[in-house]
């Protein structure tokens, strides 16, 4: 598939002078897996409708009916680890311009100035979720399946999903990013991961309803309008609840609180519980990376107190130490390169992913005199790597 294609634009009439627009990512055949440049398409088209006042609203849907989109390019950033000869993370031009790239378009979506629909249907995962995280309306289905599991291949839940996992219940975010527990449609409901519920065959009737309408332009009553209109097509018959509602009050008391050490031993006692869901999310942490476990609680305590833009900061300087020095190369391979899923883990084990251990993560890997990549984003203060160490 050409690099022109990876995403698919579009721009439809409604009833009034405004039109909807449409974003559309087109790589099913790898879950719509996001590469540099559908970042880059992304971001150059969100800005163009942005600027264009016939556009009204804008939706983010995908092709295919597996997955919105199942995470980032990971094979393309395994290579570039391999062809960095020097090791150093700096020296890593493609991961460099990634995840600029690719946290500058989540940023764009967080602040962007007219409504975002994201249609989430379907698989929504790491680099997905970033996507869906900002948008101004989020639609789940009864396919949906929401998950931050970077635990697996050896890194942390990154595109804003320290600041999003932070500001989830006591015990839950940090419970999601040592597991990578999948949530459905109620579950993403109940924590306030998703605004509206359809049916996964609704996509033609929602996209007819939204067309059937006039718009103003004006961002509060668009908002509005948009609202209604999703609320209007929802289905009467209430979700069930989720398994994370199921056991929330367990999650709750055993996964918050400063002794990280504590967490892991409680949430690996899960392995044998009763409750299906919640042993195969133990199962994952047993499996998973503990310098990712470790790397996660850190970023999520830090993310509590910061902004949106410089938690995106943050996570840029830990992203690229992590294809440099942690275990993101080694994750890869085992999971999807030769796919003995046999990841020998550096340390192996919780108490060798110490506190002091971690903080070689939060170097700024670029040369002395130079600037953060991110630093103009948002318009707060800019953001110092040695006030949160």
């Amino acid at each position: 598939m050409s690099a022109s294609s990876v995403v698919l634009f579009d721009e439809l009439p409604t009833a009034g002078h405004k039109k909807v627009a449409i974003a559309t990512l087109n790589r099913p055949e790898v879950l719509n897996g996001l590469s540099l440049a559908m970042c880059e398409k992304l971001d150059r088209q969100l800005r163009h409708w942005e600027l264009d006042n016939s556009i009204a609203l804008v939706i983010l849907n995908a092709s295919g009916n597996r997955a919105f989109c199942a995470g980032g390019d990971l094979h393309s950033l395994y290579h570039s680890i391999r062809e960095n000869v020097s090791g150093r993370p700096w020296d890593n031009d493609y991961a460099r311009e990634f995840f600029a790239k690719e946290y500058r378009l989540d940023y764009l979506i967080h602040t962007y100035s007219k409504p975002v629909l994201c249609w989430g249907n379907g698989i929504i995962m790491g680099g997905g979720v970033g996507l869906m995280m900002g948008a101004s309306h989020r639609v789940v289905t009864e396919t949906t399946r929401y998950a931050m599991p970077e635990i697996k291949i050896g890194i942390f839940p990154d595109v804003g999903g320290s600041w999003m996992l932070s500001r989830l219940p006591e015990g839950v975010g940090m419970f999601l990013a040592l597991t990578g527990a999948q949530l459905g449609a109620s579950d993403c409901r109940h924590l306030g991961l998703a605004d509206y519920f359809l049916r996964s065959d609704g996509f033609d009737a929602m996209l007819a309803a939204i067309q059937a309408r006039s718009w103003s332009g004006e961002r509060p009553e668009d908002d509005i309008r948009l609202h209604q209109t999703l609320q209007d097509l929802r289905d009467d018959i209430p979700l069930a609840s989720g398994p994370l509602q199921a056991n929330q009050g367990l999650i709750n008391e055993y996964c918050r609180g400063p002794d990280f050490e504590a967490i892991c031993n409680n949430v690996a006692q899960w392995a044998e519980h009763e409750d299906e869901w919640l042993a195969t999310a133990a199962k994952t942490f047993i499996e998973g990376s503990p310098g990712s476990a470790r790397l996660g609680y850190t970023l999520q305590k830090m993310a509590s107190v910061l902004s949106l833009a410089d938690v995106f900061r943050l996570e840029y300087v830990v992203a690229l130490q992590c294809v440099s020095m942690g275990d993101f190369k080694e994750g890869v391979r085992a999971l999807l390169v030769d796919k003995d899923k046999q990841p020998a883990w550096n340390p192996a084990t919780i108490a060798g992913a110490s506190h002091e251990w971690v903080q070689r993560f939060f170097v700024a890997p670029w040369p002395e005199g130079s600037s953060h990549p991110l630093a103009d984003l948002g318009k707060g203060r800019l953001w110092s790597l040695p006030e949160y160490l």
